[in-house]
């Protein structure tokens, strides 16, 4: 990532304006424990195994209800036997990924059910160490009814 953007950062630099301008947008801190490790940016998870969205910045959840799409920071009780640790996530770094639920359920339908996923939670990677154990954004599964390196999508 840090050598695409030197490339572009490269391939823009005028004589004329003698400046260089990186940006690198990073969100670590704000993923939560359950994420997936390897990303320093992450906009929504996807996870195929019950079509659900995570709006990572904004911390989230976004789910089908009849034709429209719920936002809540917790998930319905019909997800109430889906873990958010143990359950397979897909980094999607656009807008509005649900608006092309279609697409992303096809093209992910493989991994339901794949688990082995390394989490955040569980990474001795040290650009995680102060992500604060807990960091969950939930009670730990991400329901209101109160009882690990993924695949990258650049659109």
């Amino acid at each position: 990532m840090l050598c695409a953007a030197v490339l572009l950062a490269a391939l823009s630099f005028s004589p004329a304006k003698a400046q260089l301008r990186i940006n690198l947008n990073l969100n670590i801190g704000t993923q939560p424990d359950w994420g997936p490790v390897g990303y320093d940016h992450a906009e929504y998870y996807y996870m195929p195994d019950i079509g659900v969205y995570y709006d990572v910045p904004h911390q989230q959840y976004v789910y089908p209800n009849g034709n429209s799409w719920v936002r809540a920071t917790v998930l319905p009780p019909r997800y109430h036997n889906f873990d958010l640790y143990s359950g397979y996530k897909v980094v999607l770094n656009e807008p509005t990924p649900y608006l092309h639920d279609n697409v992303y359920r096809a093209k992910y339908a493989q991994y339901k059910g794949h688990r082995g996923q390394q989490i955040i939670r569980d990474s001795h990677d040290p650009k995680y160490k102060d992500h604060g154990r807990g960091n969950g954004h939930d009670n730990g599964r991400g329901h209101d009814d109160h009882h690990d390196n993924g695949h990258d999508d650049h659109h």
